[in-house]
């Protein structure tokens, strides 16, 4: 390297080390997130099953194993406790990891969400020692604390902010004990002094060591309360009136965090996993400290302005950022609305899991057989896999949740990152003519713009839940309904007026053959290229089996050289459609 080309390197290297740093700490100013470069939209993922186990996410709920602690507990009386560490050590090294996070850098993502149980940092109060004079000691278990130090590192290098979650407290913070591993039998945190006194230790504690960290965005100090704190609500709290003893807590809290650290954002969470308020209005929380927000959660309730109307008012009444920091469960369609509408109300946001055995996430986690076998044998009256067995099948479990082992959602990647462009589209493969093209591989994109079906999205209306967006569960996570055959995908339980959309280059001027590969009830299509219907109605259909296949030929498709949008658009519904080919004649 000459002499010049070295300062040249040298100069870039120093100004992007100056523009790395000079990002800084996350922090309020009035209703905005804000570093040093100015507004600052959070666009995050939590971390999910990672630190804490929930029961639907390790797929056990129905076999009445619902929590982190049941969960160890049920391995622990199988295998040991020394193979359960085993299990947990490989779990923590491997779940999530620096290749996870580099690959949501890549996509677009700016920030992550660890949700925490802090089981992982001090003992339960139930294990703790207590000193002459009665005061709970606080044990510090370095596990916890080496992970987090290992997200702060891979921040830094992925120039991405951390918030930590505090999904799991001391005792629990609901009686949603899923998501925060609550004991009935021991006392929660609202019920016990001790585990306040834990919770606040232990924030203390993250702040001690993290203070000087720029790249920690913050600190979210409960996540999803729901419990009836003063009596007037039902058991999640969502009709609390005055919610002073959550207040109280959120208080207590940034007092103590203030002792240590002055830099970074506090995040304050409302009753109701997050949404209820009540109260907060007439508690000197919002008026405590300089640098804090508000947080909502957000799941299967619709996407128009209203549904954030009170937040947006919340946000003004108070003077203070909010952030919607979880949401998610749901199809691409809703992904797209709900970040529209936050990015358009200039609220950063947060989504919910990075990983699970769903279609939903950016990581689809494959279920290994043995693992399922081992839940199968966890039901009512079977007898549970020897202890040989149970330890091979959570490790392979383990052992699927590693990146490399999972399967890119790149239709929620590309449903979450389009940047406020609802009409744009994107070929989900590059298709060729001459080859048989999969029905299920149409382009990714939204309902209206790269596929249309009846279904697309799960609101919750009334007493209407869990509509399935994807009848067929398979493949993807847009509204089209797929079903598998074998290794084969193919798109079923179609209805009139439903289309699909590929993207194709044509090579030259002419005239094609439309081949289709279809089964079921007899149905009807029609082919549109830019729009405009370019053949007669098309057959499909006929065999009145599901996957019994016959291939229909439609000649003379006048097409032109170049790049076309072909839509695959159904007259009359009942028939699957596996496949089709274009080839010139």
């Amino acid at each position: 390297m000459s002499i010049k080309a070295f300062f040249i390197s040298l100069i870039l290297f120093i100004g992007y080390i100056q523009y790395s740093s000079a990002q800084g700490y996350l922090k309020r100013n009035g209703q905005e997130i804000v570093n040093d470069n100015g507004p600052f939209l959070l666009r995050s993922i939590g971390s999910g099953n990672w630190m804490i186990q929930e029961g639907y996410m390790m797929q056990s709920t129905e076999v009445n194993v619902n929590t982190h602690t049941q969960f160890r507990k049920k391995l622990s009386s199988i295998i040991g406790e020394q193979k359960t560490e085993e299990f947990y050590t490989y779990w923590l090294n491997n779940q999530f990891t620096k290749a996870d996070l580099d690959s949501m850098k890549s996509w677009g993502f700016n920030a992550i969400r660890p949700a925490l149980h802090y089981k992982w940092f001090t003992l339960p109060i139930e294990e703790e020692k207590r000193s002459s004079n009665g005061e709970l000691e606080n044990t510090w278990l370095p596990k916890g604390f080496e992970i987090l130090d290992s997200i702060v590192k891979w921040c830094k290098a992925n120039e991405m902010y951390v918030i930590f979650d505090m999904h799991g407290t001391p005792g629990g913070q609901g009686k949603d004990a899923n998501i925060n591993d609550y004991n009935p039998e021991l006392p929660s945190l609202w019920e016990s002094e001790d585990n306040q006194k834990k919770l606040i230790a232990l924030w203390k504690e993250i702040a001690k060591r993290y203070k000087n960290e720029s790249w920690v965005g913050g600190y979210e100090l409960i996540n999803e309360p729901n419990w009836n704190v003063d009596g007037t609500g039902n058991q999640n709290g969502c009709n609390c009136s005055d919610n002073k003893a959550l207040w109280d807590m959120h208080l207590k809290l940034i007092k103590a965090i203030r002792t240590i650290d002055n830099n970074h954002l506090i995040f304050i969470s409302g009753n109701c996993w997050g949404n209820n308020y009540n109260g907060i209005e007439n508690h000197e929380v919002t008026i405590s400290d300089n640098n804090i927000a508000l947080t909502f959660h957000k799941y299967w309730n619709s996407n128009d302005q209203g549904a954030i109307s009170s937040w947006l008012e919340m946000r003004a009444k108070y003077n203070l950022p909010i952030w919607m920091s979880e949401s998610g469960e749901n199809s691409n369609q809703w992904f797209s609305d709900a970040i529209n509408l936050f990015e358009s109300n200039n609220i950063g946001w947060s989504w919910w899991p990075v990983k699970k055995g769903r279609l939903n996430n950016i990581f689809r986690v494959i279920t290994p057989q043995s693992y399922i076998d081992l839940l199968n044998s966890w039901g009512d009256g079977q007898v549970p896999l020897n202890s040989e067995q149970t330890y091979n099948a959570v490790m392979d479990y383990a052992k699927a949740q590693k990146v490399e082992n999972c399967i890119v959602g790149k239709d929620v990647i590309f449903a979450m990152m389009h940047n406020g462009k609802p009409e744009l589209t994107k070929p989900f493969l590059d298709h060729e003519i001459n080859t048989w093209i999969q029905c299920a591989d149409f382009d990714l994109g939204n309902e209206g713009y790269a596929y249309h079906d009846v279904v697309s999205q799960n609101i919750h209306q009334g007493e209407v839940k869990w509509i399935p967006w994807n009848n067929g569960n398979k493949y993807r996570n847009d509204g089209i309904d797929i079903g598998q055959e074998d290794e084969t995908y193919y798109v079923g339980w179609t209805e009139d007026g439903e289309w699909l959309q590929y993207t194709l280059t044509i090579p030259e001027d002419g005239l094609y053959q439309f081949k289709l590969k279809s089964s079921g009830n007899i149905g009807e299509l029609v082919l549109k290229s830019n729009d405009k219907v370019i053949s007669d109605i098309i057959p499909s259909g006929s065999t009145n089996k599901e996957v019994k296949w016959e291939i229909s030929k439609t000649d003379n498709i006048k097409l032109s050289k170049g790049t076309i949008k072909l839509r695959l658009f159904i007259t009359k519904g009942g028939s699957n459609i596996q496949s089709f080919c274009i080839s010139p004649m």
